[in-house]
């Protein structure tokens, strides 16, 4: 079971993934996620990777997608709280890395 928790907070969209990210689940971000980002024109995105169980190159390449969105609207993405098993994986796709979504703030500066 994958579930994303959606919080938009002074200007950044907050994105809680829970559970397994996979071919199966990634549909969630492709299809939901990342109109929304184009549609409202979000420039910040902070993923949370503390509750995320699992993750595959579909998984992989949602967030990659939602990266492509965040940068055609000239943003930025970060992601924190990266569970270690994950660190190989995540590190493949280039998006910027923090410690907390407070730290995630402070980068921002929005």
């Amino acid at each position: 079971m994958f579930h994303v928790d959606l919080e938009y907070n002074k200007g950044i969209l907050f994105a809680r993934l829970r559970g397994n990210l996979t071919r199966k689940s990634s549909y969630k971000l492709n299809n939901y996620l990342v109109p929304v980002i184009l549609k409202h024109k979000i420039k910040f995105l902070v993923y949370n990777l503390f509750e995320l169980t699992g993750i595959d190159e579909s998984g992989c390449d949602a967030l990659m997608n939602t990266k492509c969105a965040i940068r055609t609207n000239k943003g930025k993405i970060y992601l924190c709280e990266v569970p270690k098993e994950f660190n190989q994986r995540i590190k493949k796709l280039r998006i910027k890395e923090t410690a907390s979504e407070l730290s995630a703030l402070d980068l921002l500066e929005v």
